[in-house]
């Protein structure tokens, strides 16, 4: 899959893909060959990180 360039469409398929595909975040960046570190670097830029708990990345 190729992820949006636009930090705010990349946090929509990001929490779509957790919600509906995926168990994890390592387990999306595993199946979809991309870097974790790079991804919430990311959306760490509009504010937003990964929540364990949920799943899903939220406004910090």
């Amino acid at each position: 899959m190729i992820f949006p360039k636009d930090p705010v469409m990349l946090l929509s398929v990001v929490n779509t893909y957790l919600r509906d595909h995926h168990s994890s975040l390592d387990d999306l960046c595993k199946s979809n060959d991309i870097s974790k570190e790079e991804l919430t670097k990311r959306l760490a830029a509009i504010s937003y990180c990964y929540d364990d708990g949920q799943n899903q990345f939220v406004q910090e």
